[in-house]
């Protein structure tokens, strides 16, 4: 593995870690559930990661060549993460609201981490004109665009938009999902910078699946503006309602 790569990587994962720390503070869970919902939100996002590959081909699938390659989705990665830590939540029996204090360290963890792949000539985007295009070393001699470079900004963008929106007060318990959608609506426009196979009507896989996402996030959102009524991050659940 390059070496630079996984340094950048390294730092954007602790730099994910020491945010949480200071971001999960005020949410007085107990050593052992931070410690279950961690596990629930790594294993999560890596089967998340992991999953759009198992559809290479059932040869692909069945030998668990997908399971074993570098290539990893951050868009489903995000959605399997959000998805473990419910169902780490739900088997702890832990009812306190905790998604808002995701948000920022998760945002700047992965801008970090994009830029890790600008380092490493991966994930590059379709050829460009444009003054900032970047010729990608052992890929082609054409001028790409550098679309890590582009969601690494997206990422550090929202972290301090979160960060604003969680000073004011503003989408309190709904700002991961928040996040979600905003995510997915850049990766369905992006997809036209990036070199992507078109499988429907023109649209990318991810293009399709960042559709999908909106709605079950926008669904989800719905849901739980019925479970939850005017409490706080960290608060308890009323008697009788499932935990979200």
């Amino acid at each position: 593995m390059n070496v630079g790569y996984a340094l950048i990587m390294v730092l954007a994962i602790a730099s994910g870690v020491f945010l949480s720390r200071l971001t999960q503070n005020r949410l007085r869970l107990k050593p052992w559930e931070r410690v279950g919902i961690g596990i629930s939100a790594f294993v999560g996002a890596m089967f998340g990661a992991k999953l759009p590959f198992l559809f290479e081909g059932w040869d692909t699938f069945l030998s668990g060549a997908s399971w074993m390659s570098d290539g990893k989705t951050i868009l489903t990665g995000l959605v399997g993460g959000y998805l473990g830590v419910e169902v780490g939540k739900w088997t702890l029996g832990v009812t306190r609201r905790t998604g808002d204090s995701f948000v920022v360290p998760v945002a700047v963890s992965i801008g970090i981490g994009r830029l890790a792949c600008f380092y490493g000539g991966c994930c590059y985007g379709q050829p460009t004109d444009l003054p900032w295009g970047v010729v990608f070393p052992g890929v082609d001699e054409q001028s790409r665009h550098p679309t890590q470079i582009y969601e690494s900004l997206f990422h550090l963008l929202m972290a301090g938009l979160f960060l604003w929106l969680a000073v004011h007060e503003r989408f309190r318990g709904n700002r991961f999902k928040l996040y979600l959608i905003l995510y997915a609506s850049y990766r369905f426009f992006s997809e036209w910078w990036r070199p992507e196979t078109e499988i429907f009507l023109g649209f990318t896989w991810y293009q399709l699946g960042s559709l999908v996402i909106i709605g079950l996030v926008v669904f989800l959102w719905f849901v739980d503006e019925h479970r939850y009524r005017d409490l706080p991050e960290g608060a308890e659940k009323k008697p009788g309602v499932m935990p979200g």
